[in-house]
């Protein structure tokens, strides 16, 4: 990566939340907004933030550059076409993306993702169920990829990393940050929040 390009990042906020029942990046874990949590952790991993959302009302008061899907109802794929055409607006040679549904991601993971980013590789953890492609690199050199796969019938994030040259960051490494089963646990139902709320709470307790 040029060390003068800038790191650029995308938290993909474009999900319906069908399964929360409201806009679930609001929802509130230990206090703070998760919106507010991903924000942190990615903001101390890449130099610019865009925010990936069809309903950018809902997130005025981040005050963070805004782009919607260009397409709607096309999943998580959409947004990461949105992300890297900003980055790559932007000068850069990808986008780190992160789902606005994970409230315990790991800054010093986020970095250690960008770092090994680059215009070609697409950069993807290993957690305890395989790849997270919600946390990952996607590489400008992607936008090719992305756009012939979402006029296809399979517009997953896996057929993407598939599709382009990956690098795996190994589960050791990714443990050497913590629990995979936590940095990467997302809120999908209120269930879920409640789990991490207790999760939360264990980590205060052990602090």
């Amino acid at each position: 990566m040029s060390e003068h390009a800038p790191i650029a990042g995308a938290i993909l906020a474009g999900g319906a939340s069908s399964r929360f029942g409201s806009p679930k990046a609001l929802a509130a874990v230990d206090g703070a907004r998760i919106i507010d949590r991903v924000r942190r952790a990615l903001a101390d991993a890449v130099d610019e933030i865009v925010l990936i959302a069809n309903e950018p009302a809902l997130f005025a008061d981040l005050h963070l550059p805004m782009r919607g899907d260009r397409v709607a109802g096309l999943g998580p794929l959409a947004g990461v076409e949105a992300a890297l055409r900003w980055a790559v607006e932007r000068g850069a040679a990808g986008v780190l993306c992160l789902s606005c549904d994970l409230p315990f991601a790991s800054p010093a993971l986020l970095r250690a993702i960008a770092a090994a980013g680059d215009a070609d590789h697409a950069v993807v953890p290993e957690g305890a169920r395989g790849v997270e492609p919600l946390c990952a690199w996607y590489p400008a050199a992607a936008l090719a990829s992305v756009d012939r796969l979402l006029a296809s019938d399979d517009r997953s994030l896996r057929a993407l990393l598939a599709s382009v040259r990956t690098v795996r960051l190994p589960a050791g490494i990714v443990r050497g940050h913590g629990d995979p089963g936590v940095l990467f646990f997302n809120v999908n139902t209120r269930a879920d929040l409640e789990r991490a709320e207790r999760i939360a709470r264990h980590a205060d307790a052990s602090s």
